[in-house]
């Protein structure tokens, strides 16, 4: 007989929630430390950097907690999905559409995630979501949209193409929350091993053609690069793994709409942008909002969890 502790469930629920909150800060500099690194490199470069220092960062924990390496021959195929829609083809999305439209526009098109991610819950596995959901997913937007300022001056400053990449990497990010979040079995530091392992893999010949000289390297493209790599992938991914596992994937979204609020104060702190009040209102909404649709959703799941026991 197996036994689970609630206590237990609910304390692992919570260091969840703790990692997620932390990550989305360290998230918002990520731009910062982005754009730094892009004026060398391409954006497969910087991809081909970021897993890479991740799957060292991760690979060095292993050997530190003895952990055995394993990976399932039939998983092979999922994990290789999981690289290409998680860690590719998002990122390749993200920092193209970078170059091709304001960042603040970017963050309004990626808060679509969760909307996307419940969406595809109700469709795929059949999951239950009531009004104040949506209506929370809806209030969010609109914080975000004070946040960045968005207005049809900042709209009109895009370009199509930039336009379907944020769109791409919003479905990008949901197919691997949900090709992860199916991957049973794993701990969420072997997942984690595996999955930056196979992103290395495929982006290692792009990277090697790509590569520029060693003069480019300027000290804030290697803290760029570094930041990304070890902080954003390594620890990042460890993060979204475990939050994944305790959380699911909608409620993990859901973290993603409190990403251009730490954008916005990095932004403030390090680029000089002003902060308005109406941003600062923006703010509160989407964090109100957020959690409003976090806890929400765990009740949810609480209840189908208890209708699932016999």
């Amino acid at each position: 007989m197996v036994y689970n502790d609630p206590m237990s469930k609910l304390s692992e629920r919570g260091l969840a929630h703790a990692t997620m909150v932390f990550l989305v800060i360290a998230w918002g500099f990520d731009y910062v430390a982005a754009k730094w690194a892009l004026e060398v490199l391409p954006a497969g470069g910087l991809m081909f950097f970021k897993f890479s220092l991740g799957f060292v960062f991760v690979l060095l924990i292993k050997f530190a907690l003895r952990k055995k390496w394993f990976l399932r021959k039939k998983d092979i195929p999922i994990f290789i999905l999981c690289a290409i829609f998680g860690q590719v083809c998002y990122y390749e999305c993200e920092y193209n559409a970078m170059a091709l439209m304001p960042v603040a526009l970017i963050s309004i098109v990626l808060a679509f995630v969760p909307a996307v991610s419940i969406i595809l819950e109700r469709i795929i596995y059949k999951r239950r979501a009531n009004s104040k959901i949506y209506a929370g997913i809806v209030l969010c937007l609109v914080g975000i949209a004070f946040v960045v300022g968005a207005d049809f001056s900042i709209i009109t400053q895009g370009r199509g193409t930039g336009y379907l990449l944020a769109v791409g990497a919003v479905f990008c990010w949901n197919i691997y929350n949900f090709i992860t979040a199916g991957l049973k079995g794993y701990d969420s530091l072997i997942l984690s091993l595996n999955q930056l392992a196979c992103a290395t893999l495929l982006l290692l010949p792009g990277a090697f053609r790509s590569m520029p000289s060693a003069s480019e390297f300027t000290l804030p493209v290697v803290f760029g690069i570094l930041w990304i790599g070890l902080v954003d992938s390594g620890l990042g991914y460890l993060i979204v793994v475990f939050a994944l596992q305790k959380l699911g994937p909608t409620t993990n979204a859901v973290y993603s709409n409190f990403l251009p609020v730490t954008t916005a104060f990095f932004g403030a702190v390090l680029l000089g942008e002003h902060l308005t009040w109406l941003q600062i209102l923006g703010g509160i909404i989407v964090i109100a909002a957020g959690f409003l649709v976090i806890w929400e959703k765990g009740k949810i799941d609480e209840q189908e969890e208890q209708e699932e026991q016999p």
